[in-house]
């Protein structure tokens, strides 16, 4: 299966960054520039920049322009509650709308992320978490297909670390979470009902299995103003 446009547009700008075509604060071309560059539509391109952002490698700023993004100060914290845990324990009624499912081959961070093998393909899930019917959160979900081609659909969606522990004899390890700000785009806005500019709060997210190997990589918009995360040292 040959990769997405935006999935090669994005590999190329990360690799210019690591490269240091763009440094750490360069403004990246505008949107038109780079969708001439690459000879794809501005919504193709729009999609890989993106992807980007969510990774935290760029950054987007409110009428200025879109950079590559500084290393944010980040601080190790445990007991973090999952999206379900914190929505129970608040009383409401979580549930998830799966608004895509594909398999197919790995950006180079989700590549990274969960150290990936040559050819290694993924699964990535898109959905929208609610609490009481009121969208919460945007997130994109990768894991190695490898990892859960035996499982149905609705187990890997629904429940996926249920489904490794009980079905798989899997038990899960550490996360690693890095949490920051952002601004509702577009998109947000649609998905999450939402004002465009509004605050964000965004996590990515790595998930390792208890011997060490990384299984889910996570990244997730959550509006600033229906959410709140609980950190205990």
């Amino acid at each position: 299966m040959e990769e997405p446009m935006y999935i090669k547009i994005h590999n190329q700008i990360k690799r210019d960054i690591e490269n240091h075509v763009y440094k750490v604060g360069d403004r990246i071309p505008a949107e038109r520039q780079l969708s001439v560059k690459f000879g794809v539509s501005r919504m193709t391109l729009r999609q890989a920049i993106k992807t980007l952002e969510e990774e935290g490698i760029l950054e987007r700023r409110l009428g200025s322009g879109t950079y590559v993004a500084s290393q944010k100060v980040q601080e190790k914290m445990s007991g973090i509650m999952s999206f379900t845990d914190i929505t129970k324990a608040n009383g409401q009624v979580p549930s998830s709308k799966l608004i895509s499912y594909q398999i197919g081959n790995p950006s180079l961070s989700e590549k990274e992320r969960l150290s990936l093998k040559i050819d290694e393909k993924v699964l990535r899930m898109e959905r929208i978490r609610y609490a009481d019917d009121i969208p919460i959160c945007y997130e994109v979900v990768t894991v190695p297909y490898s990892l859960v081609n035996n499982f149905s659909k609705e187990d890997i969606s629904s429940h996926l670390y249920e489904t490794l522990e009980k079905s798989g004899g899997f038990a899960i390890g550490r996360v690693t979470e890095h949490i920051s700000a952002a601004i509702a785009n577009e998109q947000d806005a649609r998905l999450l009902n939402a004002k465009k500019g509004e605050a964000l709060i965004t996590r990515r997210q790595v998930t390792e299995l208890a011997s060490g190997q990384p299984f889910e990589y996570t990244r997730a918009r959550y509006v600033a103003e229906r959410f709140e995360f609980t950190f205990s040292k």
